[in-house]
């Protein structure tokens, strides 16, 4: 299937490595996934156990050709987004709504702002205006380490890029302004207690 954007460009997705490692180990077993089956993974466990309603929004896709390889099947051959899309996830916890965006990148220094789009960051904005949590999942993929960086933080590096200044976060301004995520298998990811950990707005 062929996805274009308004624009008419050709959308390619990143390519994902696998591993056929048997090692128990949760960085192990875990290798091969992307940040989003890890967080659709904790996101069910959440769920499932009552603790919060949390889901990966649905991409506003136009579809544009549909062929018919059988009366009982139809394949969609192309299709483009309709509109930008906003963070990828959200929902609701202990009465708060939660709103986040999720990126990996493979560099180890630094995470590239050029990953994050303006309008992403005026609808971060916007939630944290209305006492909605808001923040960004950052995934080291070689260094296999996560972090979660609050709106309020990000939003003073991404107006040093607007002003001129380095268009990235580097690793070290990460560790002093989030709380990492140490990987475990139930659930995966708790970023929800690290945002307890964090005590932003919870009372």
């Amino acid at each position: 299937m062929t996805i274009r954007y308004p624009n008419g460009k050709r959308y390619v997705p990143v390519q994902q490595a696998t591993t056929g490692s048997k090692n128990t180990n949760p960085s192990f077993s875990n290798r091969g996934k992307t940040l989003e089956d890890e967080l659709n993974d904790t996101n069910e466990y959440y769920l499932a156990n009552n603790i919060a309603v949390i889901h990966k929004k649905p991409v506003p896709i136009q579809v544009v050709n549909v062929r018919y390889p059988a009366r009982s099947a139809a394949v969609i051959t192309e299709a483009y987004f309709r509109s930008p899309s906003t963070t990828d996830y959200n929902g609701v916890w202990n009465g708060k709504y939660i709103d986040f965006e999720a990126k990996e990148t493979k560099n180890r220094t630094s995470f590239p702002l050029q990953n994050i789009h303006e309008h992403q960051v005026e609808h971060m904005r916007k939630v944290s205006e209305q006492q909605g949590i808001a923040f960004l999942l950052v995934k080291f993929t070689v260094l296999d380490r996560y972090f979660i960086v609050p709106y309020e933080y990000f939003e003073k590096m991404w107006e040093r890029m607007i002003a001129g200044g380095r268009k990235s976060i580097t690793l070290t301004e990460i560790e002093e302004m989030s709380i990492e995520i140490n990987a475990g298998f139930h659930p995966r990811l708790d970023y929800l207690g690290a945002l307890n950990a964090l005590n932003r707005n919870l009372n």
